[in-house]
């Protein structure tokens, strides 16, 4: 059998490198969209942050692709080509200030007449540890006693509470240490007598109980609170206040001040010196009402400004020899950076404006006047996939005067009326909650309740709806929301 060539012609789709980074940038969210340009930009030196231009001409256009320019676009002269975007991050927009540059060198060497002020370092927050170790150290009992007390210290979890058994503690010690139960209780209960009071405790109930014990003896109600939380504890979680006032032999009066008193309990007294950096939303869109309309605007502070290095590009521009192809390799991807984040923003502003169009009665109203939206209904209408308007839609923020929403917030699915129209699954949730905010604390409205309160607004909601919508907006059940 003689070998022969064959030719073959065929068709297949596959996403180019440019592509794959369009994609990749849509769906990240605006903080990992910073993390990211400064990855590149750390292997890239023919990016930087551009401080002079604007990025105000961003228009919603017909994105029907995520890319339509040809790379033939990008053999022009980068040294006339420098497409801005706003920076997010003025930290790293100064470092290029000459004028910064200056007044610090002038510092240095002497000749500034001002008082050059120290940046204001926040402290660090004191951790629970420290500051049971703080007391520990001003207390007048022995080294051993305070090395045993340092130990149930380092088994404390971050609310405070002692997690690990005093018997497996005294097993793990060394037999030459000789430290014994005695020893343990004895620890333990100067650690439950140290600031914040309850902490040490190993469960809710003697947390609770440590508290009432350190408050004064002539405290109201302070008996009956230690006999409820040490006996009743369950039934009080129960809310079964005809059965604790029977316990109790106690009125309505006595049960309300009980309750009040063990409700300004602290249950996790180790959580005050919990300290996690908080992480502000910085919003992608802005929503505001022009000539009568509520119309979106990109956020100018989210947006990343950058540019190509003129200084690169005209070394570039006169060498043509091999030497150059790395080089130029980098200048071609960092003017695809550019036109994707440029794309990124002008796709996040063309949803973010058809989203508002459909909603406008939600920025008049609020979330009880949210029509009924799906994915497929903005992605027909601008020509967009509906994978693509996922992905615009996640992570993404929107600042409007109700708040600051994500843009899946808007999205919703429909509920049939008896009038033969159709209501958002988010408009009967604030349907909910407002039933719930104004409902008699001592007679709470039940699921079945509140379903037919909405059958008789026109909306059909079954009572496994009405359950599943509550739950998920964490509103407890009847039995406890009902209060005295």
């Amino acid at each position: 059998m003689k070998p022969t060539l064959q030719l073959k012609l065929s068709q297949q789709i596959k996403l180019t490198p440019q592509l794959q980074q369009s994609i990749r940038l849509l769906q990240l969210s605006t903080l990992e969209l910073s993390q990211e340009i400064e990855r590149i930009m750390q292997e890239n030196p023919l990016l930087e942050w551009d401080n002079c231009s604007d990025y105000r001409d961003v228009q919603p256009g017909n994105n029907s692709e995520l890319l339509m320019s040809d790379s033939s676009d990008f053999q022009d002269d980068a040294a006339k080509e420098v497409i801005s975007v706003e920076n997010m991050t003025t930290t790293v927009m100064s470092q290029n200030n000459e004028s910064d540059w200056k007044q610090d060198h002038d510092f240095y060497n002497g000749s500034r007449e001002d008082e050059y002020e120290l940046p204001q370092l926040a402290a660090k927050p004191i951790s629970l540890r420290e500051h049971l170790n703080v007391q520990i150290s001003q207390s007048q009992i022995s080294e051993r006693d305070k090395s045993i007390v340092g130990l149930l210290i380092d088994s404390l979890n971050d609310d405070g509470y002692l997690v690990q058994d005093l018997q497996e503690l005294v097993e793990i010690l060394p037999p030459q240490l000789e430290i014994d139960m005695d020893d343990m209780h004895i620890a333990l209960a100067y650690l439950q007598h140290l600031d914040p009071s309850g902490v040490g405790a190993r469960n809710l109930r003697e947390c609770l109980m440590l508290q009432l014990q350190l408050q004064p003896v002539e405290t109201p109600y302070r008996d009956q609170a230690l006999l409820l939380v040490n006996e009743y504890l369950e039934i009080l979680a129960s809310r079964n206040f005809g059965q604790i006032k029977k316990l109790l032999s106690c009125d309505d009066d006595c049960l309300r001040s009980v309750q009040q008193l063990i409700t300004h309990l602290n249950p996790r007294p180790g959580a005050i010196f919990n300290s996690e950096d908080v992480r502000y939303i910085v919003p992608d869109v802005i929503v505001k009402k022009m000539n009568g309309i509520w119309v979106a605007n990109l956020n100018l502070n989210a947006i990343p400004r950058l540019s190509v290095n003129r200084l690169y590009a005209n070394i570039l521009n006169q060498r043509h020899h091999d030497s150059a192809h790395g080089l130029a390799s980098q200048l071609s991807e960092a003017k695809w950076l550019i036109k994707n984040i440029h794309q990124r923003f002008s796709t996040i502003l063309s949803v973010s404006s058809a989203i508002v169009e459909r909603q406008q009665q939600f920025f008049k109203y609020g979330a009880v006047a949210m029509r009924p939206l799906v994915l497929r209904e903005i992605a027909d209408n601008l020509n967009l996939h509906e994978s693509t308007v996922s992905r615009v839609t996640t992570q993404k923020f929107m600042h409007t005067p109700r708040g600051i929403f994500e843009l899946k917030y808007f999205f919703g699915s429909h509920v049939a009326t008896n009038t033969g129209g159709v209501c958002s699954a988010t408009a009967i949730r604030e349907l909910i909650k407002q039933l719930v905010k104004t409902e008699n604390p001592q007679k709470p409205l039940s699921d079945s309740r509140i379903s037919k309160i909405l059958g008789q607004q026109d909306i059909v909601v079954a009572r496994r709806t009405v359950a599943k919508y509550r739950e998920s907006m964490q509103i407890p059940p009847t039995n406890l929301r009902k209060s005295f």
